[in-house]
């Protein structure tokens, strides 16, 4: 996430206005089951067909990766980034900034799951809400953001991404848990960057999720529903960093 230009500070914060957004959802929004390495970023995507009425939804969350969830300092927590954005992130504020411009800005310094987890709910289920298909989509969203460098992927605005994987590479004959009970899964496991995994949890509901192969090792693979975020939770309490600043300022 990038932020420019100048906010004043009593600027509102959006994930207020996302987490109503977020509870247009028909259906319980599901995440990964609660575990000591994962901190939801209470940053949802949404994409939504059809308004006033809804004909289809899908929610996605991201989590700040915690390596060493024990110790927060622990240098093994810190995000691989490039040497201009730790220059903003070790920089100072002109002016003074919302609270939760700071705590998002300060969030950058680690690992972030963008979209790891993804509910998807079609009111006409068909072709498209398959959960196979929806698996797919995931896969290929995260490796065409993600993995761009990887894939030898170029400039987003001018090379199109050819979809790396196809129904093809799914395993349908995979498990996982949702809300503790052992469900038949959908699953892509030969990637060599990202592992997959999903389930049907009725007609027209899909949970999906598509993790690093290099973060599997910290990660439990089980899905929850996820709780509705109040304004409260939005607090993010840094380990012990430096005022930060906003990169390219």
């Amino acid at each position: 996430m990038r932020f420019s230009g100048f906010l004043p500070e009593d600027a509102p914060d959006p994930r207020i206005a996302q987490a109503e957004r977020v509870k247009l959802m028909p259906v319980p929004v599901m995440g990964f089951v609660a575990q000591p390495s994962l901190e939801d970023a209470h940053m949802e995507s949404t994409m939504i067909t059809g308004m006033p009425q809804i004909s289809q939804m899908t929610v996605g969350i991201n989590y700040t990766l915690w390596r060493n969830p024990n110790d927060r300092s622990d240098p093994a927590n810190l995000a691989d980034v490039d040497e201009s954005t730790l220059r903003g992130l070790d920089g100072r504020f002109r002016a003074p900034r919302p609270a939760w411009l700071i705590q998002q800005v300060e969030r950058m310094r680690y690992p972030m799951l963008w979209e790891a987890v993804r509910t998807t709910w079609q009111r006409e289920p068909s072709e498209f809400s398959a959960p196979a298909r929806l698996l797919v989509e995931h896969t290929n969203h995260i490796l065409m953001n993600r993995f761009r460098k990887e894939l030898g992927l170029g400039d987003p605005s001018t090379d199109r991404f050819a979809a790396r994987l196809t129904e093809r590479a799914v395993n349908p004959r995979a498990t996982v848990t949702v809300d503790g009970i052992e469900m038949p899964a959908y699953e892509i496991d030969t990637d060599p960057f990202v592992y997959a995994i999903g389930a049907e949890l009725e007609v027209g509901t899909v949970v999906t999720a598509v993790v690093p192969c290099d973060d599997l090792e910290y990660i439990q693979i089980g899905f929850a529903r996820r709780s509705t975020p109040s304004p409260q939770s939005f607090g993010y309490e840094p380990p012990g960093a430096p005022e930060v600043g906003v990169p390219g300022h």
